[in-house]
């Protein structure tokens, strides 16, 4: 009996270590594929800025550059939307957008374009040495096209969703719909 007793104690002190049930996302689970988070940037506001700032939160992070016609205002705008959507938990999603382009992408530049869609989205910024290192640890392309002051970036166009503990989860590829993306910021709120 004793034994039994220490056998059922045994089980239940298991099962009540064990980790949380595996979420089901909607995006890309990368999970598994353990990506490098860490960068240290400089924010729109002038301040170093590392993905530990905002351990606590879920971050939403996206790779663009300010002068984009298209794809990176719909998203920026886009993931405003989603923000708000949030309602009471909107403070517990950062949304950071990382300038591909920093030979024009000045923080003063940053600083007038980040926040036109929402005074608490973070723009970073650094040496085009800093931002190909964090566009290669996030396995994100872009390439320069063109000469002269009016050359475009060619990039993907993914969102990436951060948990609170700075572990990049899951990835949104360009034309995802809000409501999957929602869904799957709100199981990262809720671990």
């Amino acid at each position: 009996m004793r034994n039994y007793l220490l056998f059922l104690s045994l089980i239940f002190f298991l099962f009540s270590c064990s980790k949380a049930p595996d979420l089901k996302f909607n995006g890309s689970d990368i999970t598994e594929a353990r990506l490098n988070s860490s960068f240290e940037l400089t924010s729109h506001l002038g301040k170093s800025t590392k993905i530990q700032d905002f351990e606590g939160k879920v971050v939403a992070i996206f790779f663009g550059f300010t002068y984009c016609p298209d794809i990176c205002p719909t998203t920026m705008h886009e993931l405003k939307t989603i923000k708000d959507s949030l309602g009471d938990d909107r403070d517990k999603l950062q949304v950071i957008f990382v300038s591909l382009d920093p030979e024009r992408d000045t923080i003063k530049l940053m600083e007038k374009y980040v926040p036109s869609f929402d005074s608490s989205f973070i723009g970073l910024t650094g040496s085009a040495g800093n931002i190909k290192k964090i566009a290669s640890q996030y396995k994100v392309f872009y390439q320069k096209v063109g000469d002269g002051k009016n050359y475009t970036i060619d990039h993907s166009s993914a969102i990436y969703l951060i948990d609170k503990k700075g572990n990049i989860r899951v990835r949104h590829t360009y034309g995802s719909s809000q409501a999957m993306i929602i869904s799957d910021i709100r199981s990262l709120i809720s671990i």
